[in-house]
């Protein structure tokens, strides 16, 4: 498996993560509120979501290619009230059979993969019909000025600061143009979450794949 290494910027996450937990702690349990059976988490990062997974989930399969953040992805797994798997893999090759998933999580991730259009394609083949997507994603600014600046960010320095980060991507257009239907959406602004722009705002809800296959 090709790993994608991001040292100092995974470092930095494991480290400075926590502090945030205390506003972005709600959100997890709200992203992964109610789901059950089997789940893949895309992007799993250092285990944030592990401890809000609800009883009614029978297995995790968390794919991480980072791998210091596997590593203290594997440890907070032993921590975890449900069963975790922590796995190399990348978002646009997820190593699952097809529809074996009852649902994909996503938080903070698709900002960073190379290709969303692929990594989206990837969680609709894994997931069940009628299977569900979660996910908790920074997106573009609501203004035009503010869409700039993300824009210039993402073609300059931010990816490099940020593990591979793009600020102005439009992820609920992307999730509908990959075939999901959007259940549920809300909006999220610094205020609800403190994470302050340019990764701001963010978007947190639920899609669902098609009744049938493609």
């Amino acid at each position: 498996m090709t790993q994608h290494r991001h040292p100092l910027f995974a470092r930095f996450y494991a480290r400075t993560g926590p502090m945030l937990e205390r506003r972005v702690g709600e959100h997890r349990r709200a992203l992964l509120s109610g789901l059950a059976g089997r789940v893949i988490e895309v992007g799993a990062g250092a285990g944030a979501n592990f401890a809000h997974y609800p009883p009614g989930v029978t297995g995790v399969l968390a794919v991480e290619p980072e791998p210091y953040l596997r590593r203290v992805a594997e440890e907070a797994a032993g921590r975890a009230p449900v069963p975790v798997e922590v796995v190399d893999g990348v978002a646009e090759r997820l190593p699952a059979e097809d529809g074996s998933c009852d649902a994909a999580v996503v938080s903070l991730v698709l900002c960073s993969v190379a290709d969303p259009a692929a990594a989206l394609a990837e969680m609709r083949r894994v997931l069940r019909p009628d299977g569900q997507l979660r996910f908790f994603e920074h997106v573009a600014a609501d203004t035009p000025g503010r869409r700039r600046v993300q824009r210039l960010l993402d073609a300059t320095v931010w990816p490099l600061l940020g593990g591979g980060c793009h600020t102005a991507r439009d992820t609920a257009a992307a999730i509908e143009q990959a075939g999901f239907t959007l259940a549920r959406l809300r909006r999220l602004e610094p205020a609800d979450t403190g994470i302050p722009f340019p990764t701001a705002p963010q978007i947190l809800g639920i899609a669902t794949a098609p009744a049938e296959r493609p």
